[in-house]
């Protein structure tokens, strides 16, 4: 298989063969490509994981466990990242 590099992605490939790091730009590609699968099976995680949030608090609204828009808003605002 050939593929095709811009000049940074080839500059950067060179640099960590360089470095020591890896043994081959070959080497460079794979772990770039097992550190994709990775980060894909962990964005799936935690997408089944939301997923399954919405889900409990849905049923808790169903049962009429939900508190008031008041108290969500306020709940909502201690959580904001600064």
């Amino acid at each position: 298989m050939n593929i095709s590099l811009t000049p940074e992605l080839e500059k950067l490939v060179n640099e960590k063969v360089r470095s020591g790091r890896y043994a081959s730009a070959s080497a460079v590609i794979r772990e770039g490509l097992r550190l994709l699968e990775e980060q894909g099976a962990l964005k799936q995680h935690r997408l089944v994981e939301i997923r399954r949030k919405i889900d409990r608090a849905l049923d808790q609204l169903d049962s009429g466990r939900g508190i008031p828009d008041r108290e969500a808003r306020r709940r909502l605002q201690q959580t904001k990242r600064p």
